[in-house]
């Protein structure tokens, strides 16, 4: 039955675009439809308490509020990152373009936030816990929509056998609410003329997971869009609506902040790029930031925003009394610090000694985002030992977190055309939707979820970075 289950599972991923770019076509990433192959899935979906569900859905518009407040704080962004400001370059790049916002008095009028809360449940306790917040990129939207349909597709068809209700999987509506935002930003921006430009990489395999949702956006409303790159390589230009443009060069600034690119007005910038080094590699790609930046168009994420992400603003937000300091009601602030696991400054000899002599109790987290930066085990005590001997400076780009202990159960993973079982833990998500007009609050919603599972012997979880599998929730 596994084998019949497996056939009809990638026959499906083809015929309804749970597909990915395959990394071994040279095309792949560069011309849409050519290199595919089907996103690595769970060929069933995950068992997942109701309880965790409800408490991970009443979390987040509590945590869309409390992203929106701590972005307005400049101040408190500044200070936090001061000392991880001197010894991490990236985290410096997106600091001096925020301080330089501050000096000009820049006010985000429309603040949109595309936001992802993850979770693991840490088993010696029965807590749900936060792995990490994300502000910027929240990617697999689209894929996670598709899972789910591919797991009620087969629950449905194989309901007798497999014993499971198709009513119990999880639909997701992720794909459809992140459109309505995006595309109710536009509607706040009032330009019927302006487009929507999303910031790409020049190649990227993840493209049709990025496609679902202007695609949902255009159904929406008839909107135009412009697909841009923050590099410099040449790239073919099309008709605007399906442009791939460099944005430095194509963009203008006007005086009134208007952005313009290829004499268009843009409405809504979103990021599907830009939170890694590599997508800045000269000087170019950094004054494309600044000049999205300097305009009047909603970026998704801002930059305000996008450093509210990072692993120190984290750990700073877990210490005792901060909550207080951007959320008023006390019941509320018990249900978010409830949800955070241990979070530490490498300040802390205590601690730090502790994961030296325990490594296997925490990771070692630099300010990252995309997949493969955490540090584990061994590698842990190394980096710790190294820092503390010859850079103490170094130890202000990191954070250490409590290492989060799954329970584990046999699963079914698929893979490039083969299916293997394994004991598995899986991660999950809550996405979520904050849209602002000044004083006006219109959307703050949790919109759906991304579940990821992998192999229980693995430390990283990233789907992209090709650690874990696309799986779905049975609601038990």
């Amino acid at each position: 039955m596994v084998d019949e289950l497996v056939e009809e599972a990638l026959v499906w991923c083809s015929q309804h675009g749970l597909v990915v770019g395959d990394k071994n076509h040279p095309r792949s990433g560069k011309a849409p439809g050519v290199g595919l192959l089907h996103a690595p899935f769970s060929l069933l979906p995950m068992s997942f308490p109701r309880v965790y569900w409800d408490q991970a859905l009443e979390l987040a518009p509590l945590f869309n509020e409390l992203v929106d407040r701590v972005s307005l704080d400049g101040e408190f962004l500044q200070q936090t990152l001061a000392r991880t400001k001197q010894v991490d370059f990236f985290t410096r790049r997106l600091l001096d373009i925020h301080s330089e916002m501050m000096k000009l008095n820049k006010h985000e009028n429309i603040r949109l936030g595309l936001t992802r809360s993850d979770y693991m449940v840490d088993g010696a306790t029965n807590s749900l816990l936060q792995v990490e917040l994300n502000t910027i990129s929240t990617s697999s939207n689209g894929l996670a929509c598709g899972v789910s349909e591919l797991h009620r597709n087969l629950v449905r068809m194989h309901e007798r056998d497999l014993g499971l209700e198709k009513a119990s999987v999880m639909g997701n509506t992720a794909i459809a609410q992140h459109a309505e935002a995006l595309a109710r930003a536009w509607e706040e921006y009032n330009n019927q003329s302006a487009v929507v430009l999303v910031v790409v990489q020049a190649e990227e395999r993840y493209m049709y997971d990025q496609y679902w949702i202007t695609v949902a956006m255009k159904e929406i409303y008839p909107l135009s869009f412009a697909y841009g790159s923050l590099d410099k390589q040449k790239i073919h230009k099309k008709k605007l609506n399906k442009a791939r443009v460099i944005i430095n060069s194509e963009g203008e600034l006007r005086p009134d902040g208007t952005l313009l690119v290829n004499g268009r007005p843009v409405a809504v910038v979103y990021f599907r790029a830009g939170y890694s080094p590599s997508d800045y590699p000269s000087e170019t790609e950094w004054r494309a930031r600044q000049l999205i930046e300097r305009s009047s168009a909603t970026k998704c994420p801002s930059i305000s925003y996008h450093l509210v992400g990072t692993k120190k603003i984290q750990q700073e937000l877990a210490k005792e009394n901060v909550l207080e300091r951007f959320l008023d009601n006390k019941t509320d602030i018990e249900k978010v610090r409830k949800c955070f696991a241990g979070l530490w400054s490498l300040e802390d000899d205590n601690v730090v000694m502790s994961a030296i002599e325990s490594p296997e109790l925490f990771v070692l987290k630099p300010q990252r985002e995309g997949g493969g930066n955490n540090i584990y085990g061994d590698d842990l005590r190394n980096t710790l030992v190294r820092l503390r001997r010859y850079d103490s400076e170094e130890l202000a780009a990191y954070i250490l977190m409590q290492r989060i202990f799954p329970p584990a159960s046999p699963c079914y993973l698929v893979r490039e055309g083969v299916c293997a079982r394994d004991n598995a833990v899986s991660e999950f998500g809550i996405f979520g939707a904050y849209l602002r007009n000044k004083d006006r609050v219109i959307i703050n919603n949790q919109c759906g979820y991304l579940m990821r599972t992998k192999a229980a012997s693995l430390n990283e979880g990233g789907v992209v970075t090709g650690y874990a599998f696309l799986n779905s929730i049975f609601l038990t």
